[in-house]
């Protein structure tokens, strides 16, 4: 059995998520939809669950802060300690205060640049990576959604293109694929 990709398209964002929750609710998954701009309130309906970019930016947040702790402490008080106004530096603690804007500084670089890396690896957009958008005109104004058979198993390809032809598309494109 061949398995078949449907690409219905649709040229506005209410219609296309109104077509979303009637597909959802007669029991089909959307597996994408490619849009030229986030479209909001679409993910639950779709079935998109809650990213976890988040969690990751405050993991490199925190290795920022310790590593800006740490090289402030080898380079200021270990390695060669600094006489700043007649005060010496002997210790992380007494110094800590100056050490602050730094701290926070190198925390919110470290977290972005590591956001905007996990970011630009996870949805695979690197610079020399083939595009993954099924249609070109979805980058200017139209919208695609996509729907899979190895996904809806519970309905053959032709129940979801039955289905998906009540809907208020434009377009619908069908390929198969191994």
């Amino acid at each position: 059995m061949s398995k078949k990709v449907f690409h219905v398209m649709f040229d506005d964002e209410e219609k296309l998520m109104h077509s979303a929750e009637g597909l959802v609710e007669k029991g089909i998954k959307v597996k994408d939809v490619y849009s030229p701009f986030p479209i909001h309130g679409l993910d639950p309906i779709i079935g998109v669950k809650r990213t976890r970019l988040a969690i990751a930016s405050f993991m490199y947040a925190s290795t920022g802060t310790a590593l800006a702790l740490l090289g402030m402490w080898y380079f200021m008080i270990s390695d060669w300690p600094m006489n700043i106004g007649g005060k010496p530096s002997f210790s992380l603690i007494e110094n800590l205060p100056a050490f602050i804007p730094v701290t926070f500084e190198f925390s919110v670089l470290c977290g972005a640049h590591g956001m905007a890396i996990t970011y630009l690896l996870r949805n695979g957009t690197l610079p020399g990576v083939p595009a993954s958008n099924p249609d070109p005109r979805t980058t200017d104004d139209k919208f695609v959604m996509e729907i899979t058979t190895d996904e809806n198993h519970s309905m053959s390809a032709e129940d979801i293109e039955a289905l998906v032809r009540d809907t208020d598309m434009i377009e619908l494109s069908i390929k198969d694929y191994e």
